[in-house]
């Protein structure tokens, strides 16, 4: 399999305290893919994601060493404006926080922040990504109603249409779809196929039919170390590791 890499991780060691959380990853990330980060509760797969925008900055006592290139660049370089890393990421939490305010704003929201304020070109914007994340028909009359009343299907979507429309070029999902019905979780899982032809999308679950049926490339990860990584169906099915095998068939967790 071929690919082109967006992000490169090399000896990527992450500590919270006195625990160590990544062990010494080495990793590439290809471009226009889908890549489902999978492993047991607890093997740092929501810390390698959250550096990837270097949301693991957050966290009190964290220590981070190593790289994470980003289009060639180092983002942990201590020269390296954040919130300029951020914009380039789309981020999907396991629960959606829509802000609180209309269904319009929380998309417009971002597009304001970065200085467009034409109504015009905001009200295109809306439009545009409520379709991108297959929720336009479902709310174009009522843009202007709270987005809390909204299904929590519903303001997941809402939650990716906010996050598209700063044109990042990565989507990070961490369990985008665990607090989601099974319809609203396949409209999700679908919208993130059509997407990967636009962006880079780099997902954390811990269902395996999920990454099944979404991922083109795995990495898995245990208890903080980088057991394998791959193209989606070597991984299932001719894994190279004994520890993969055992958890592609179930037998660890």
């Amino acid at each position: 399999m071929e690919f082109r890499t967006h992000i490169s991780v090399r000896k990527l060691n992450v500590f919270y305290g006195n625990h160590q959380a990544l062990k010494d990853i080495s990793v590439d990330i290809p471009a226009k893919k889908i890549t489902a980060i999978i492993g047991p509760s607890g093997c740092g797969k929501t810390t390698l994601l959250k550096s990837f925008n270097r949301l693991v900055d957050l966290m009190d006592g964290v220590r981070v060493s190593g790289e994470v290139i980003v289009d060639g660049e180092d983002i942990f370089n201590p020269k390296v404006e954040i919130t300029r890393i951020r914009k380039k990421m789309g981020l999907l939490s396991q629960k959606p926080y829509p802000l609180p305010m209309s269904i319009y704003d929380n998309v417009a929201y971002g597009p304001r922040i970065h200085g467009i304020k034409h109504k015009k070109e905001l009200d295109r914007i809306v439009e545009h990504y409520l379709k991108e994340s297959s929720l336009w028909d479902e709310v174009k009359h009522r843009l202007h109603e709270p987005a809390s009343r909204l299904s929590l299907g519903q303001q997941q979507r809402l939650c990716l249409a906010r996050g598209l429309a700063v044109e990042p070029e990565i989507i990070l999902g961490d369990e985008p779809t665990s607090a989601l019905d099974p319809k609203s979780s396949q409209r999700i899982e679908h919208r993130f196929l059509e997407l990967k032809k636009e962006y880079t999308i780099v997902v954390v679950t811990h269902i395996l039919r999920q990454a099944k049926r979404l991922a083109d490339y795995v990495v898995f990860l245990y208890l903080g170390e980088l057991v394998e990584h791959g193209p989606a169906e070597e991984i299932f099915a001719n894994p190279k590791q004994q520890m993969t095998v055992e958890y592609v068939k179930g037998t660890i967790s």
